[in-house]
């Protein structure tokens, strides 16, 4: 990245870590410096960082896969939520509910519940079978569905990749990912643990203006990468285009000669040849 980008994180707050006495040894190789009791992370690394975790997470969506935000901290969660929307992406900005990876055919159920509650709320037709009091419980249900699922309805399988906003908030969703071998792209302050993570963002998790630089980097990338992804046939088109397409056959002799075998001679043919040659 450019001297500018390092300057933005720099103006985020991206180089505050924690207290020295709260960090994770692991986190060593990142940390410039100490001042004040607290660790100054080394801001250089992540603007390297971040520029490879942009071209992974754009390698993703070219390749038709969805990458999940998640940040369900308090203060973090507008910020996921509005830069996974902004690539048209899917988020959890709320609460994590374990299994939302390692069990998803069970959260789907749940998304397709959503998604008749609300076409059948939408359209009327629960007002013309069910009372007052019913219809309400019917929105209640909605709403409590659309609070945890709202963010993940059109995700139909597992994401390509997930990018975390905390690793220390969200380590189910991380454990979830790492288990199914899912990549995970994170940010991890001075004391969160890097293990897990495939591509390490070292930077300030509690600032908002760092996050959401951060996130709005990581959208972009995909962004750009779900427009290549528009470009090319799916897979799926592209292997049926394979298996109709018929062989070019070689011309040979058998192909170019008549279907119908050659006939014999009969004696008549022989005498009228015979006739031709004496005239």
């Amino acid at each position: 990245m450019s001297k500018t980008d390092i300057k933005a994180l720099l103006e985020a707050g991206a180089h505050f870590g924690h207290k020295t006495s709260r960090w994770n040894p692991k986190m060593r190789n990142f940390i410039h410096s100490k001042r004040g009791g607290i660790h100054i992370i080394d801001l250089v690394q992540t603007a390297d960082l971040l520029e490879e975790a942009a071209k992974f997470a754009e390698s993703v969506a070219s390749s038709n896969k969805k990458v999940l935000f998640v940040g369900t901290k308090k203060h973090i969660a507008p910020t996921i939520k509005e830069a996974a929307e902004s690539a048209g992406m899917p988020y959890v900005s709320e609460r994590w509910l374990g299994g939302m990876l390692t069990n998803f055919s069970t959260i789907s159920e749940r998304i397709k519940r959503l998604k008749k509650l609300e076409e059948d709320l939408e359209s009327g037709e629960l007002s013309e079978k069910y009372n007052k009091r019913e219809i309400l419980e019917f929105q209640e249900e909605r709403d409590k569905l659309a609070k945890d699922f709202q963010g993940i309805s059109d995700m139909n399988k597992v994401p390509g990749a997930l990018f975390v906003s905390d690793c220390i908030t969200e380590r189910t969703a991380i454990k979830e990912a790492a288990r199914l071998g899912i990549p995970i792209i994170g940010i991890v302050d001075t004391n969160g643990d890097p293990s897990d993570i495939d591509y390490v963002i070292p930077a300030n998790d509690d600032a908002v203006k760092t996050v959401k630089l951060v996130a709005e980097a990581i959208a972009e990338a995909v962004a750009k990468g779900a427009k290549k992804a528009t470009k090319k046939p799916a897979p799926d088109e592209a292997e049926k285009k394979k298996a109709t397409k018929k062989p070019a056959t070689k011309k040979t002799e058998s192909n170019t000669s008549s279907d119908k075998p050659a006939k014999k001679k009969t004696a008549s043919s022989k005498k009228s040849e015979s006739s031709k040659e004496d005239k």
